[in-house]
């Protein structure tokens, strides 16, 4: 039951009903041979050590693991503690009980586990953070080919943190915090030459500070990064939304607007309209000509992405773009100013075909993280968070390692 392995042995066992505990006492055999936890060269024992392990209940009993562990004196590393086999180096519990913990973790707060567990919130939250370092101790070092970036929020009044996705197996590379050039540059400098050079396609928004640390530390990075269609699809919902604004507040002034609770029926998918739906803002668009001439714009300018080829996409570029600065719209004006300065960028989604969807998708899982636990006290318990449910990682003890 205690997963126990020669030479250790089960030396005496009592029950404390009166507490609710199971206390078991293990034991070395005398005259044994030891070596160094590190270097494994022969080393003789020092002293011992008392050390106590919470394992899994026996039953509805606490169950307590006792040892007198032998420190050695390594000629070469000084005093070591033996590694024992049923816990982790430093942990005051047995790997099974971390183990059990760590599946917990995933599904609840660490308020609930802690809870649940009779343990405290601390020894809680340092089962979570053991299994982030281990994880992140054993994770590959294999470059991704397409990375993706974007900021989350940490807490109210825009306080933010750099999230780095790995788009193709979907999961976290880094957290930095706030949403500063300097935030994404250590990603970057973390980087080796081979796996910075095996990058081939980096999705982000129009970000100025992640434009230029990328531009900096990426070779060739003009013609790498991606500027995501859906982030652009919200600046053009937006102008949308500007001169619908405008039109109701004119035809209000006027006696009738016809455009009252029409707002995100201008927003949606068209795909996602019922034929009803469809006439009725067929209609609209023809009753109310400079909101129908902006929500085609925007519609036009969306079925670019919908080209195969990027001499294609790069003449209906310049086609919709003759269109949108005569359309005497300001609000589609202004995205159509700032989609020409940054054509060159969005040009390369037609190479790569990457988008920052996994990075949404991934956002979204963190606010509900987020969300679960309440909020968290610092930026640091909030990293941890993120790279214990979004990171991939290996979590588990080593000696009761599961797939993930």
């Amino acid at each position: 039951m205690l997963g126990l392995s020669s030479p250790w042995i089960v030396e005496r066992v009592e029950t404390n009903l009166s507490a609710g505990e199971v206390e078991v006492w293990v034991a070395l055999p005398k005259q044994v041979r030891w070596v160094c936890p590190e270097c494994h060269s022969a080393a003789p024992i020092h002293d011992h050590q008392e050390r106590s392990w919470r394992h899994l209940d026996t039953c509805q009993f606490r169950t307590i693991v006792h040892a007198r562990v032998p420190r050695l004196n390594c000629p070469t590393h000084g005093i070591r503690q033996l590694t024992v086999p049923w816990a982790e180096p430093g942990s005051q519990f047995t790997a099974l009980f971390e183990a059990l913990a760590i599946d917990w973790l995933k599904q609840a707060s660490v308020s609930a586990v802690a809870k649940h567990l009779r343990i405290s919130w601390d020894e809680a939250d340092g089962i979570l953070g053991r299994a982030v370092k281990r994880g992140r101790a054993r994770r590959d070092a294999v470059a991704p080919r397409y990375v993706g970036i974007d900021e989350t929020a940490y807490q109210k009044r825009h306080e933010y943190v750099t999230v780095v996705s790995d788009l193709e197996r979907g999961i976290v590379l880094d957290v930095a915090d706030d949403r500063r050039r300097e935030s994404l540059d250590a990603f970057w400098k973390g980087l080796s030459p081979t796996q910075i050079n095996m990058i081939e396609g980096v999705a982000m928004d129009m970000w100025g500070p992640y434009i230029q640390s990328t531009l900096e530390h990426l070779p060739d990075a003009d013609s790498k990064i991606v500027f995501d269609k859906f982030h652009l699809a919200k600046y053009l919902n937006d102008a949308v939304d500007q001169v619908r604004r405008s039109e109701h507040r004119r035809l209000h002034a006027e006696g009738f607007s016809p455009l009252g609770g029409t707002k995100y029926d201008w927003l949606r998918h068209p795909g996602s309209l019922s034929h009803l739906e469809k006439c009725v803002l067929t209609g609209l668009r023809r009753q109310v000509e400079r909101l129908g001439r902006a929500w085609g714009l925007k519609e036009m300018a969306m079925k670019i992405f919908d080209l195969s080829a990027p001499w294609a996409a790069e003449r209906n570029f310049k086609a919709w773009l003759f269109l949108a600065m005569r359309s005497k719209l300001e609000p589609i004006k202004r995205v159509a100013r700032m989609l020409r300065r940054h054509w060159h960028h969005v040009r390369n989604y037609f190479v790569h075909r990457i988008t920052n969807a996994g990075s949404e998708s991934m956002n979204a899982k963190i606010q509900r993280v987020k969300a679960r636990s309440c909020g968290f006290r610092n930026r640091e318990r909030f990293r941890q968070a993120i790279f214990f449910h979004c990171g991939g990682l290996d979590l588990y003890p080593a000696s009761v390692r599961r797939g993930q």
